[in-house]
C-alpha cells in the first residue's frame, strides 16, 4: 500500500483556519467549441421571452444585470469578430461582484446581511494539510457526535469550491483537486477486495499527531462509510470540478498536468468498460452517491446517470488529443450519442408519457415492442397522476427491467438541465413542473432531494425500517437548502431567475438563524431535521453560489455545458413541449 503523506512540521498548521487572500484572475465563460452564442440567436423563438428563452440565446446586454455598472454600459455585438474579447473583458475581476463586499444588485434585491455571515463560516471550515487549504469540513457542528462529518467529502465540497472560484480564490480547489488526485493512486481494499484502479475516495481527513509533530491524509473509499458502499459520483464530479476550476481561471495546465489526464482515464474506463449491461446507462447499488443509504435506488438511478453524462462531456472537453486521449474520446462520443438517447426515450415522463404507460400491453417481444420494459401498468402510483402538471415533465428516478421509479429526484433533473442531458424544451418542461409543484418541491424551505416520501409498509421493505429516513425526514423526501446553487443554476440557464430568487428568499428567512442545518423535516420543510447537523458547510456554500450566480449570471460558464445538436435525437413532440 502506498505510504500516506506524512510531514515533519506541523507547527504552521495551527491557528491556520484564516481568510485565504483572493487572487485576481480571469474568468472565461465559454470556449467557441462549447457555446457559439451567435449562432443560437440567428433563429429567435417565438415564445414568452421571459420564460422561454435560455441563457445563451439573450444577448449579453441582458446579461449584464449582475456586473458593475462601470460594464453594465457596454453594448456586447455577438455577431463581431471581437465578441469573446468583449466578453473577456466583462468577466474579469474587475467587473466581480462576490464575496464580502457585494454591493447593490441590480436584478431586484439588496446584499443580504447573512452572505458576510456565511463567508465567515465557510472559511472557518477549511482544513488544511502541509499549512494549504485543502477543502472543507463538512459540518462544524460542536454539539453533535463528529462521525464522519469532521472529514472533507469530494461531494460535498463541490459548492465550496465553486464559491471559491466565483470569488477568485482557485488556490484551495487547485490543491484539492491534486490531492484527491493523489489519493486515487493508492491501493484500495475491503475484506480482501481490491476496488478498481480509477475509484476516488469518497472523503478524507487530516489527522494530526503531536507526539511525532507529524501529519497524515485517511482517505475512505467506502470501506468505513454507512452500508460500505463505493462512491460512484466522486470520479464524477472530481472531473466536473476540474472542469469549472479550467473554465473560472482560464489556466489549462493544470488539466493537462499528465497525472490528472491519467487521472480521468482510470475514471473513464471504469464507467466506459464494456460487459453483460444492454443500457448505456450505469449498473449501481444503493448508497453510491448523495443518497447514501438504502432508499431504492439501486439500478439506473438518475441522479448517477446525469453526472455520468455530465462528466464525459466535461472530460471531452479535458483530455488532450494524444495516442490515449484520442481512444477515450472516441468511445466517449459513442456512449455520449447513445446515453441521450436512452435518457432522453426512456426516463423521460410528461402527461402524453404518463398516459401512454397507463396504456400500456405486457408480455410484448420483438423489437416492435411499445413496452420495452416489460413495465405494468398497475405499478404506476397514485399520487403521479396528482402530481404531473399538464405543462411539465421530468426524469424519472429510475428505468430497468419491469420496474420504473417515478419518484422526483431534483439533482439529477438539474443536472440533466445544467449538462445539456435535457433538450431545451425538456428543461422547460422541468422549470415549468417546479413552478406547478411549489409546494410539494420547495414549500417552506428549499429543496426536496425525491418526491414524494415513501410510508408505512413501503417505507418498512424499501429502506428496512430505518429510522433516519422517516417519512419526509432526511434522503426520504426531506429538504437540503445545498439544492439551492443547483435550482438556481437551472434557472439561470433556462432564463427563469425569478424562480431561484423566490427560493432564495424563503431560504434567507431561516437559514441563519436556524444556523444552517443539514435538511429539514416535513412535507413543507417546516422543521430543521431530527438529527441535521447545524453549520453544515454545503448549506452555507450552496447559498452563496446561488447569491453569486444569481448577481453575475456568467458564473453559470464554470458549470454548465451548452447542447450538442449532433446528440439530439428525432424525438415524438408532447403537449407538455409546447406552450
Amino acid at each position: 500500500m502506498s505510504t500516506p503523506d506524512v510531514d515533519v512540521d506541523v507547527n504552521q498548521n495551527q491557528n491556520q483556519n484564516k481568510n485565504v487572500k483572493a487572487e485576481d484572475i480571469l474568468c472565461p465563460l465559454a470556449e467557441y467549441e462549447e457555446c457559439d452564442f451567435s449562432k443560437l440567436l440567428e433563429k429567435p423563438r417565438l415564445l414568452n421571452i421571459d420564460r422561454q428563452r435560455s441563457l445563451d440565446e439573450r444577448s449579453l446586454s441582458e446579461l449584464s444585470i449582475g456586473i458593475s455598472p462601470r460594464h453594465a454600459t457596454r453594448a456586447i455585438d455577438l455577431n463581431s469578430s471581437r465578441f469573446f474579447e468583449q466578453l473577456d473583458s466583462i468577466c474579469s475581476p474587475l467587473g466581480r461582484r462576490s464575496g464580502f463586499s457585494t454591493p447593490r444588485s441590480q436584478i431586484g434585491f439588496d446584499p443580504h446581511p447573512m452572505v458576510a455571515e456565511a463567508w465567515e463560516a465557510l472559511r472557518r471550515s477549511l482544513v488544511y494539510f502541509r499549512g494549504q487549504p485543502v477543502g472543507t469540513i463538512a459540518a462544524l457542528d460542536t454539539t453533535e457526535e463528529n462521525l464522519n462529518y469532521d472529514q472533507v467529502f469530494v461531494r460535498d465540497f463541490v459548492p465550496s469550491a465553486l464559491a471559491f472560484l466565483m470569488n477568485g480564490e482557485p488556490e484551495i480547489v487547485k490543491n484539492f483537486i491534486l490531492k484527491t488526485l493523489r489519493l486515487q493512486s493508492w491501493e484500495k481494499k475491503i475484506d480482501r477486495f481490491q476496488l478498481g484502479e480509477g475509484v476516488m475516495p469518497a472523503s478524507f481527513k487530516v489527522l494530526h499527531d503531536p507526539v511525532r509533530n507529524n501529519e497524515t491524509l485517511i482517505a475512505d473509499f467506502g470501506e468505513s462509510a454507512i452500508g460500505r458502499v463505493a462512491p460512484v459520483d466522486s470520479g464524477f464530479w472530481w472531473i466536473i470540478l476540474l472542469r469549472a476550476y479550467t473554465k473560472s481561471t482560464g489556466d489549462t495546465s493544470l488539466a493537462e498536468l499528465p497525472e490528472c489526464q491519467k487521472g480521468m482515464r482510470l475514471i473513464l474506463s471504469l464507467c466506459l468498460s464494456e460487459g453483460f449491461d444492454t443500457f448505456p446507462t450505469l449498473l449501481c447499488a444503493d448508497g453510491c452517491c448523495m443518497i447514501d443509504r438504502r432508499m431504492g435506488v439501486y439500478g439506473y438511478p438518475i441522479e448517477i446517470q446525469a453526472l455520468f453524462f455530465m462528466a464525459l462531456r466535461c472530460a471531452l472537453l479535458l483530455l488532450k488529443q494524444d495516442d490515449e486521449g484520442k481512444e477515450f474520446i472516441e468511445r466517449i462520443v459513442k456512449r455520449l450519442h447513445a446515453l441521450s438517447y436512452h435518457m432522453r426515450s426512456y426516463f423521460w415522463l410528461d402527461l402524453k408519457q404518463l398516459n401512454d404507460i397507463y396504456r400500456f400491453k405486457t408480455e410484448e417481444y420483438s423489437h416492435t415492442a411499445v413496452n420495452k420494459f416489460n413495465v405494468m401498468p398497475d405499478s404506476l402510483p397514485e399520487w403521479v397522476f396528482d402530481f404531473m402538471p399538464v405543462y411539465g415533465g421530468y426524469f424519472i428516478g429510475n428505468v430497468s427491467p419491469a420496474r420504473m421509479d417515478f419518484r422526483w429526484f431534483c439533482l439529477g433533473n438539474c443536472i440533466a438541465i445544467l449538462s445539456s442531458l435535457a433538450t431545451p424544451e425538456q428543461s422547460t418542461a422541468i422549470m415549468d413542473l417546479i413552478e406547478s409543484r411549489w409546494e410539494e418541491l420547495v414549500g417552506e424551505m428549499p429543496l426536496k432531494v425525491c418526491y414524494p416520501a415513501m410510508e408505512t409498509h413501503e417505507w418498512r421493505i424499501i429502506t428496512g425500517c430505518d429510522p433516519k429516513n422517516t417519512r419526509w425526514s432526511y434522503h426520504n423526501g426531506g429538504s437540503w437548502p445545498v439544492l439551492l446553487w443547483l435550482l438556481t443554476a437551472a434557472c439561470v440557464k433556462t432564463g427563469r431567475p425569478q424562480i431561484a430568487r423566490r427560493a432564495i428568499e424563503i431560504a434567507e428567512a431561516r437559514l441563519l438563524k436556524d444556523h444552517w442545518p443539514e435538511y429539514y423535516d416535513g412535507k413543507l420543510g417546516r422543521y430543521i431535521g431530527k438529527q441535521s447537523r447545524k453549520a453544515q458547510t454545503w448549506s452555507i456554500a450552496g447559498y452563496l453560489v446561488a447569491k453569486m450566480m444569481l448577481e453575475d449570471p456568467s458564473h453559470l460558464g464554470m458549470i454548465a455545458i451548452e447542447e450538442d445538436k449532433q446528440m439530439k435525437p428525432i424525438l415524438r413532440r408532447s403537449n407538455s413541449w409546447t406552450l
